[in-house]
């Protein structure tokens, strides 16, 4: 490994703004050390960062805005020594007057400009579901979703539904499911749950299954997978990054058995697509800080991608996509991330909640981060 950083000259670090600062520094340090240049930064390699800070920051646990920020790579040690370059024609979107036009919307929504400096956007008529229903907005992002035998892989990966909180995605999720080949046997995925009886916390504690069961943490899958055949799964592990099996790397299952699930990748390395993989039952060790007590799930790493959160859509072009905002976006550049990910502003349709007056959002920027990194780009500030 030594012998392979001596000969690098470049790193590209991509989505580095939702990076914590301390992940940069910890890189930075290890660099100098291993490669004996104490005074130059990541050991004298050059580092491409690449990224947005309109999109999502660093995710902070039950953080307040200035611990968010506080965080960001901006507010790090090293930011200084960064040259900042702009990128600033949208490559995703179709190259239309009206793709330009919204473009230009998406920036405004990005760094919060409208009248007033409002907290506020104006979600345009044009991308509203008609009825404003969960039904509609599914029919409208997954047409002709029934007969899933006669889909092919392509039309998983040009659609898909956001929304702001896991409970909503997979209310989103089993809806879609009860919907594609009514007919088809469903296959109900325990997990196996114990507690870690060598931490002192549960010495003489006995919890009950449905307890175990009915804990969530953030990342793992849940303790009641539901699948049928033929649905698009998401990985929620680093199962094995050289053969494409990386967090957010989407599949095809294929079939399920009870020690593993035979999957199709269709996402990542184009050398690895349509490659047949085995999913397993894994032990998964969810953060300490996450549950009140040392749980041991035992559960396929898995989740259903008819929708995901945005957050974790990050990154990704899609070319339907389905926004559901019932419940409002809560952290900086959501809003953002989450229109940005459909290539044409024609092919994404919004579901909003019920109370919702003259089709106003919530927009939550931290401007704080935009006036560091795009301190030469006036057409942020107005």
């Amino acid at each position: 490994m030594l012998a392979v950083l001596k000969r690098t000259k470049v790193i590209i670090w991509d989505e580095v703004p939702i990076q914590h600062k301390y992940a940069i520094d910890a890189a930075d340090q290890s660099l100098r050390d291993l490669l004996k240049k104490p005074d130059a930064p990541f050991g004298g390699i050059t580092v491409v960062f690449g990224g947005d800070f309109q999109q999502t920051l660093p995710v902070v646990l039950r953080g307040s805005r200035q611990q968010i920020i506080a965080a960001s790579f901006v507010q790090g040690n090293l930011w200084h020594y960064v040259k900042v370059f702009y990128l600033k024609q949208n490559m995703q979107l179709d190259r239309t007057s009206d793709s330009d036009r919204h473009a230009a919307w998406l920036l405004k929504i990005g760094a919060r400009i409208s009248p007033g400096d409002e907290k506020v956007v104006e979600i345009p008529e044009a991308i509203c579901c008609p009825d404003n229903t969960l039904e509609s907005l599914i029919a409208s992002t997954y047409s002709d979703i029934s007969g899933i035998d006669n889909i092919g892989d392509q039309y998983f990966l040009d659609r898909t539904i956001l929304s702001a909180k896991n409970d909503d995605v997979d209310k989103i999720n089993d809806a879609i499911l009860d919907q594609i080949n009514p007919d088809q046997e469903k296959h109900v995925m325990l997990s196996a749950d114990s507690v870690d009886l060598d931490n002192n916390i549960v010495k003489n504690q006995v919890y009950p299954i449905e307890f175990l069961n009915s804990l969530k943490a953030s990342g793992l899958s849940l303790s009641k997978l539901i699948f049928k055949t033929g649905c698009p799964v998401m990985l929620l592990w680093n199962l094995e990054p050289s053969r494409g099996l990386c967090n957010r790397s989407h599949l095809i299952l294929m079939d399920v058995h009870h020690h593993v699930l035979k999957c199709k990748l269709i996402t990542g390395d184009a050398r690895f697509a349509e490659e047949t993989v085995l999913i397993p039952r894994i032990s998964l060790k969810p953060s300490s800080e996450s549950l009140p007590i040392p749980l041991k799930p035992r559960q396929f790493p898995v989740c259903l991608a008819f929708a995901i959160t945005i957050n974790k859509s990050q990154g990704q072009g899609v070319r339907n996509v389905g926004l559901d905002l019932r419940t409002p976006v809560f952290s900086h550049g959501q809003l953002y991330v989450a229109l940005l990910r459909c290539t044409s502003g024609e092919q994404i349709k919004v579901l909003l909640a019920e109370d919702v007056e003259d089709r106003k959002m919530l927009n939550i920027v931290y401007k704080e981060v935009l006036e560091v990194c795009y301190c030469e780009y006036k057409l942020y500030f107005v």
